[in-house]
């Protein structure tokens, strides 16, 4: 459970990252602006790196909660993958126009995907909760069996 844990604070350090960086820009702090977004990625690099690392060492952790529950699970659990793929597509796009200065695109990309980021953050951390706080983690498996059962 720690580096499950470890990630999730480090999604949860990028999002806030990412909510400063928007405040900045909306004052006009561009500077700040570009520091705290910059900040928001290695965060959220530490995360896609712990957690790499924790499902190709380790596994991944099957849903341990009532079976009841699992569908509700499983559609929220591809609800946030599907988020957390299009957010960091968009994130790069978004940070690499913006290093580039192509600020037609970034302004374009920017809201969407923060707001995407957000939503992707918080289900991600709400996924770590059910998988770990909420219900007893279930079994350690390959990513396929545990999302999937198989």
């Amino acid at each position: 459970m720690l580096l499950p844990l470890i990630s999730t604070i480090f999604i949860g350090i990028s999002a806030i990252f990412v909510a400063l960086g928007w405040i900045a820009v909306a004052r006009r702090q561009i500077d700040l602006h570009k520091k705290m977004m910059f900040l928001g990625a290695v965060f959220a690099s530490i995360f896609f790196i712990t957690y790499v690392a924790k499902t190709v060492f380790v596994g991944s952790t099957a849903f341990g909660g009532p079976e009841e529950v699992k569908l509700y699970y499983t559609i929220f659990l591809i609800f946030h993958i599907t988020l957390a793929t299009t957010a960091a597509g968009l994130g790069i796009t978004a940070l690499v126009s913006g290093y580039k200065n192509n600020l037609r695109l970034h302004r374009k990309l920017g809201p969407i995907t923060s707001v995407i980021w957000f939503l992707s953050s918080s289900s991600g951390i709400l996924v770590f909760l059910l998988l770990y706080v909420i219900y007893p983690p279930g079994e350690v498996t390959n990513v396929f069996r545990a999302i999937w059962g198989f």
